[in-house]
């Protein structure tokens, strides 16, 4: 008699920042000179940079656009 196989679906693993290597695609939250989260628009990054500031508004948050390679301070 044959046993059923159980199977367990995975998750996508999560794509990782480095810390020593800027991302290639895509825009970044930079806090405090340190890469943070990665989103595929520049509107969901500054959604989010914002939503930071307004809760730590002594933090610098930056969105680095990884295509053009620039920083974008947001005030």
């Amino acid at each position: 008699m044959k046993k059923p196989v159980l199977s367990i679906e995975e998750p996508e693993p999560k794509k990782r920042l480095r810390a020593d290597r800027p991302p290639v695609d895509g825009f970044v939250t930079v806090v405090d000179g340190h890469f943070k989260s990665e989103f595929d628009t520049v509107d969901a990054a500054e959604a989010s940079g914002r939503k930071l500031k307004s809760a730590y508004p002594m933090l610098q948050i930056e969105i680095y656009d990884a295509s053009a390679k620039t920083r974008t301070l947001l005030s």
